[in-house]
Parts: C-alpha cells; sequence; structure tokens
C-alpha cells in the first residue's frame, strides 16, 4: 500500500535512453563536456574577447590600488616623522586622487566584463535551446516511448541554465583570479620573499580544498538534476491529468506524491549548499589565518626597520583584494561542477541519433498511382534478435479506390502497421512499398506528405479551431478548411459557436468533447488529401450515425486513394475491400466481411459478440481468445 502514495520507481530510477554508464564517473568525459561548453562560447569571439580583456584590464586596475594605498601611508608616516606638511599633503591628494581614478575605471571596466560574460552565456543558451527543440522534432518515435516528457524539460531548461552560466561564473573568474594572483605574486615577491610567501601560503590549500569540494558537488549535482527530473516528472502528470485527479478526489495523494519528492530534492540541495559553505569557510578560514602571519612578521620587520609601514600595508591591502576571489572560489568550483553536469546531460540528448532518418540519396516520393504494398513485413521493437515479434509475416496490398479494413483484439498489433506506413519506425524484417518503391529510399517529409494518419488519442493544440484544422497547411485558404469540416461533420457545431473558427481550443482539447476532438482531427488530415489515409480506431468515441455521414461525405475522397481503417467497431469496417483479423501480430484470417462471416472463424464470434450480443457469444469469443494448452 505504501508504494501508491509514493513516487513510482518508473521515475526513481531513470530513463531508458539516458541509462548512466561507467564512463560517466570518468575525468576524462568530464574534461571533454567543459571544453565543448568552452568551444560553443569561442563562437562569439568578440563578445569572449571582449569579457576576457575586460576582466584582466579590471584585475590590473584592482592591483594598482594596494600600492598607492602603501605610497599613501608612507607619506602620512613621513609626515609623523617630522616631515614637510605641504609635502605630506600634495602626496596624500595625489594618492587619493589615483586611488579613486583607478577604482572607478576598475568599476567601469568589471560592468564591461560582467555584461559581456553574461551576453555570452544568453547567446548560446538561445542557440542551443533551437537546437535542442529541433533535435527532438527529429527523434524517433521510439525515443518518446521510453522517455517522459518531465525529463526533457528539465534537461532543456534547468541543464541548459548550468551550461549557460558556465562561462561568467567559471571562466572568466578563472581568468579574474589567475590575473590577480598571477602578477600580484610577481609583485609581492618581488618586494619581499618572505612576506609574499606568507601572503600566498592559502592558496594551494584553498587549492587542494576546491578540487575535493568539486568532486563531491558534481555527484551531488547529477543526484540533484535526477530528482528535479523526478519531480518535473510528477508536475506534469498531475497537470496533464488534473480532471481525472478531481474526478478522484486525489489531491491528496497527488500532494503526497510532489511533496516526497520536492522533500528529497530540498535535501539534497542542503547538502550540496552545506559542502560549498563548509569548504567557502575553511578556504576563508585559511585566508584569515595568512593575513595574521603577514601582520604578526611584517610588523616585527617594520619594527626592526626593515621594511615600512606602506610596504606592509601593501601586502595587507592586497590580501583584502584576494578576499572575495577567495569567497567566489567555493563558486566557481560550484561553476565547473554544474557544467560539467548539466552538460552532460543535455549533450546526451543532443548526440542521441535518430533511429528513423532519411537514408543517404533518399529521393521524394512522386506518387504515380498509389498503389501501398505490405511484404511480409516483420517488426520489433527492440533491436535484439531474440525480442518478442509485435509483427510477423504481414502481406496485403490496396491500390487507389481500396480499402483495407484491420480488426484484432487489443495488443494484436494493429496500431503498430498504421504506425509503421509512415515510417515512424521501420521495420525489422520485410519491406513496405509504395508504387512499388521501398519507403525506406524516400525523404521522411515527402512520404508524410503522402500518408495521413488519424489516430484514436486526438491531440490538439491549444488554438484557434481554424489553425487546429490547418495544421499541416497553415496557408491553407478558408473555403478548404470548411470544406474539410463539413466532411467531418463539424462544421455545423463550428458555426453555432460564438467565435465561429476562431473560438480557442482548450489545452489538449479539453473544450471539446471526444467525439469532436476526433472529427476534428479527421478533418486535420483529410484537408491534406493524402494519397493514403489511415484511420487508426479514430472514429471510437463518434456514435454509428456520425460516422456513416462522415464516410459519405468523405466517399469521393477515399475512391482516389488508398485508405486503411482499424478498428475494434466492426461497422466502421464492414464496406472494406479486404478485412485481416489479426492476432499476437499474425493474420489469421482474411477476406470480406460476408466471406469471413461464412467462414465461421474468430471474426464471425467478433460479429455475433456486437450484432447480437449474448452470453452464449461472449463464452464462445472468450474460449477463443483463451492461451492454448502448452503455449
Amino acid at each position: 500500500m505504501a508504494a501508491r502514495y509514493g513516487v513510482p520507481d518508473r521515475l526513481r530510477r531513470g530513463l531508458g535512453p539516458f541509462a548512466k554508464t561507467d564512463d560517466d564517473s570518468r575525468g576524462g568525459v568530464e574534461f571533454k563536456v567543459l571544453m565543448r561548453i568552452a568551444r560553443l562560447n569561442l563562437r562569439h569571439p568578440w563578445r569572449v574577447l571582449i569579457a576576457v580583456s575586460t576582466t584582466v584590464i579590471a584585475a590590473l586596475f584592482q592591483l594598482m590600488i594596494p600600492q598607492f594605498l602603501g605610497d599613501a601611508v608612507d607619506h602620512a608616516h613621513g609626515f609623523l616623522a617630522g616631515g614637510s606638511e605641504e609635502d605630506a599633503k600634495a602626496a596624500l591628494f595625489t594618492a587619493a586622487a589615483l586611488l579613486l581614478g583607478v577604482s572607478a575605471l576598475r568599476g567601469l571596466f568589471t560592468m564591461l566584463h560582467n555584461y559581456f560574460g553574461e551576453s555570452v552565456g544568453h547567446c548560446i543558451a538561445s542557440r542551443l535551446r533551437m537546437d535542442f527543440y529541433r533535435h527532438l522534432q527529429r527523434l524517433s518515435f521510439s525515443f518518446f516511448d521510453r522517455v517522459h516528457t518531465g525529463e526533457l524539460i528539465t534537461r532543456g531548461m534547468l541543464d541548459l541554465e548550468g551550461v549557460r552560466m558556465f562561462f561568467n561564473t567559471g571562466l572568466v573568474r578563472v581568468v579574474l583570479l589567475a590575473t590577480l594572483i598571477g602578477i600580484g605574486s610577481y609583485l609581492l615577491l618581488s618586494a619581499d620573499l618572505v612576506l609574499g610567501l606568507l601572503s600566498l601560503s592559502f592558496v594551494p590549500f584553498v587549492a587542494w580544498r576546491s578540487s575535493a569540494a568539486r568532486l563531491k558537488l558534481r555527484w551531488m549535482w547529477l543526484l540533484l538534476q535526477d530528482r528535479m527530473a523526478v519531480l518535473t516528472q510528477v508536475m506534469e502528470e498531475n497537470l496533464g491529468g488534473i480532471r481525472v485527479v478531481r474526478a478522484f478526489a486525489a489531491q491528496i495523494h497527488e500532494m503526497r506524491k510532489f511533496d516526497d519528492s520536492s522533500l528529497k530534492a530540498l535535501a539534497l540541495a542542503y547538502q550540496r549548499v552545506g559542502i560549498r559553505v563548509r569548504n567557502t569557510t575553511v578556504m576563508t578560514f585559511a585566508y584569515f589565518l595568512a593575513m595574521g602571519l603577514v601582520l604578526w612578521v611584517g610588523g616585527l620587520r617594520v619594527l626592526e626597520g626593515e621594511i615600512t609601514v606602506g610596504t606592509l600595508a601593501e601586502f595587507l591591502a592586497f590580501m583584502t583584494i584576494l578576499q572575495m576571489p577567495v569567497r567566489q572560489l567555493g563558486m566557481m568550483v560550484n561553476s565547473f561542477a554544474r557544467a560539467s553536469i548539466c552538460g552532460g546531460r543535455f549533450f546526451e540528448v543532443l548526440d542521441l541519433k535518430p533511429r528513423v532518418q532519411d537514408r543517404p540519396g533518399a529521393e521524394e516520393l512522386v506518387i504515380r498511382e498509389g498503389v501501398l504494398r505490405f511484404e511480409d513485413v516483420d517488426f520489433a521493437f527492440a533491436d535484439d534478435e531474440s525480442a518478442h515479434k509485435a509483427l510477423s509475416g504481414i502481406s496485403f496490398e490496396a491500390g487507389p479506390g481500396q480499402t483495407i479494413g484491420i480488426v484484432g483484439p487489443p495488443g494484436s498489433g494493429k496500431s503498430t502497421i498504421a504506425h509503421l506506413i509512415p515510417r515512424f519506425y521501420d521495420v525489422t524484417g520485410g519491406r513496405i512499398t509504395i508504387d512499388g518503391r521501398d519507403i525506406r529510399d524516400v525523404t521522411l517529409e515527402s512520404l508524410r506528405r503522402a500518408v495521413g494518419v488519424v489516430q484514436q488519442d486526438s491531440f490538439l493544440f491549444t488554438a484557434s479551431i481554424e489553425n487546429n484544422v490547418a495544421y499541416g497547411d497553415p496557408w491553407a485558404v478558408d473555403e478548404r478548411i470548411a470544406r474539410a469540416n463539413r466532411d467531418a461533420q463539424l462544421h455545423e457545431y463550428v458555426g453555432r459557436l460564438p467565435m465561429g473558427y476562431q473560438t480557442l481550443v482548450g489545452e489538449r482539447g479539453v473544450s471539446l468533447s471526444g467525439g469532436q476532438r476526433q472529427r476534428l482531427s479527421i478533418a486535420r488530415s483529410i484537408m491534406l488529401e493524402p494519397a493514403i489515409l489511415v484511420f487508426d480506431d479514430s472514429t471510437a468515441s463518434i456514435d454509428a450515425a456520425t460516422e456513416q455521414r462522415i464516410r459519405a461525405a468523405t466517399k469521393d475522397l477515399t475512391e482516389k486513394r488508398v485508405t486503411i481503417v482499424i478498428s475494434h467497431r466492426l461497422s466502421s469496417l464492414m464496406h472494406a475491400d479486404e478485412i485481416l483479423f489479426i492476432e499476437e501480430g499474425r493474420i489469421v484470417e482474411r477476406g470480406r466481411h460476408d466471406e469471413l462471416v461464412a467462414a465461421g472463424g474468430r471474426y464471425k464470434d467478433l460479429y455475433e459478440l456486437q450484432i447480437r450480443p449474448g452470453e452464449d457469444s461472449v463464452i464462445r469469443f472468450a474460449d477463443r481468445d483463451a492461451p492454448k494448452k502448452g503455449t
């Protein structure tokens, strides 16, 4: 019972197409991901150049500040030791003016490097967002069969954000810190070797702690992104099925699921923040410890007259300048860890190859006669040779004006046949031809223009009725749209709406009934007048009288093209030129309606069950459907 009130295991385990491999934990893979992100940034060379150069210039101006402060302290100390007041004031004024000017220039260039650093990230994010969305349009149906929409949303939004931020919070910060420590180290060590070494003594410790934190944060980011994906999936399913949730008063159950996922993500976020804060605290302590040593040793050397007070102030000012970069070092490490994980997850989708795509040299499909032929077709959803075949040995032929009816029990492979014709999947054996040409040798775009599939689950977009009907041809004239709706027996209903064809259809078509959605889906397909029409149980929610009117209205349309009708309702396909009874992926009976009834097989039992339902018919059909002994 407890499992019913938690997050389903299928959401916890992750997704088939994204199964983790041992390579995911190797540093080489992580390095390649970071280098790939860096190369993406270089596609905007001028912005990168400005961001990096202004970062270096801002750091150089910042390094001038300790020297000006040291000079000011020495001049003030000289006045206290009996120097000229006028000379001291002039020197202090000059130092203050230089300090103010350098600070202003440093602020200006810091603003520029922040602006251009952010702009580079947004530029690559815009491009990657389009690449990601474009690639999703190309991936095959088999990919979407195994992946959850919430996972893709997470990768296309949250993971993309981690990639976007890497340039400004990672690479630019490395340049800033390298400039400050590199040039600053040279200046300090050349001024006084001992104090220079003490000033930089915290750097090796910080580097070690940063590396250790990076390894932990990388793993934490991976786990957090997985949990955020689960959270997104739970929310997406809840919103998509909100009417079912309300109908079954399951709000408390859904809140428990969401709360469970949310708390797990929150707990991991706390751990990640804890790691970053602890390491930042330790690194800051090391920094202040080094500053204390500089102050102690430097103070003693000032008392002994080996260095001036201004020189000591210069060392301390330099370390103060390093304070903020040191504090930000934890954020920089976090940025590298996040980018490596988010980039790896994001590119994992971009690098997927569509299983169904145009072959090299594929040509446009030109319909001459429009003859569809299945030649001993086999199909399995898995590539493994031992995988169960959803279809086996399917063969039939249909020419223009002919209708093929397909019927069979649920799971027998009827819809799979419909999905193979437009190459939503590729056959694993045999071939499908149109006018004698293998459909794998023609372009997908031309093939899908020639094949119209009307599915039982009619998906509608949040747009007007006109836009939904004209989805396949947005430039279709109004009369053509209206004619398709008349054929689908939807025109009169639309005419009674206050805004007519401009009426907005709710999300997923929820403002329409099931039959209306199916009729709109039929109108959307027949408006394109494809050479092959496939009705995949597309009239299941339409009453028999309306279905007969649709068939009569589309008679002229179907007389010129191949029509495939898949249905559980025999009245929908009794008129077919040939009916195929599919069972366990095989054709077990075929023929016209009267021939199949006379044969006294499975089709006749189903016919009697639907036309003259009775206890004897139900028992006889169930007995035939029961597993045979020994199977």
